[in-house]
């Protein structure tokens, strides 16, 4: 892991931690910067009176398996550096 990389690398845990236990509110959207997918995912858990909670918690849970997974190197370049906001 370089330098410049290891602020970025430590966004993992939390998000993956995050996407585990707070999938349907999208939190770990919100720690990735990524406010539209974070607010989708809010949405559609808020407007659907928690009935979307299952489907997105079951998102969540997958992110945040997908995250923790990755090396440090390969977070930080999908993530971080590309933006890839869904799985």
């Amino acid at each position: 892991m370089t330098s410049g990389t290891s602020g970025d690398a430590s966004k993992k845990i939390a998000a993956g931690i995050c996407g585990i236990l707070l999938g349907s509110l999208g939190v770990h959207k919100f720690i990735l910067g990524y406010t539209t997918e974070g607010l989708i995912i809010l949405a559609a858990t808020f407007l659907t009176c928690g009935l979307g909670a299952m489907v997105t918690s079951i998102i969540g849970i997958v992110e945040g398996i997908i995250y923790l997974t990755k090396s440090d190197d390969e977070f930080v370049s999908t993530y971080i550096t590309s933006k890839k906001g869904w799985f």
